[in-house]
């Protein structure tokens, strides 16, 4: 029995669950969905890093509105960013793989008319 390649786990998941999952918490859950490991632990790297670049220049005070719009619109951004990029990622293996059977499963007409 043989084990399905990366382009077939990711072509025989739904591209939109992997978005909303994406959108939704904001995580790269939608990614753990599609089995990407290296997209999943490079947004959480860039969440940690965005909320630890937002502690260390609020400091010891209470972040304004403002501040806190910019620390939202930040992790919305990051949000987007995988949604974009999983949407894409799922199209692009399902293209391959469809390629990839015409290939397979189209006849060589032979004779006068081809």
């Amino acid at each position: 029995m043989s084990h399905p390649s990366k382009v077939e786990i990711l072509a025989s998941s739904k591209g939109w669950v992997a978005s909303f999952l994406n959108l939704l918490p904001g995580l790269g859950s939608g990614y753990l969905y599609q089995r990407r490991w290296k997209p999943y632990f490079l947004t959480i790297a860039a969440t940690t890093i965005w909320f630890a670049l937002g502690l260390f220049l609020q400091g010891d005070n209470e972040p304004s509105q403002s501040e806190q719009i910019i620390g939202i619109s930040g992790l919305f951004f990051i949000s987007i960013v995988t949604v974009i990029e999983s949407n894409l990622a799922f199209k692009k293996a399902s293209n391959i793989l469809k390629n990839e059977n015409a290939k397979i499963i189209s006849p060589v007409k032979k004779g006068w008319f081809k």
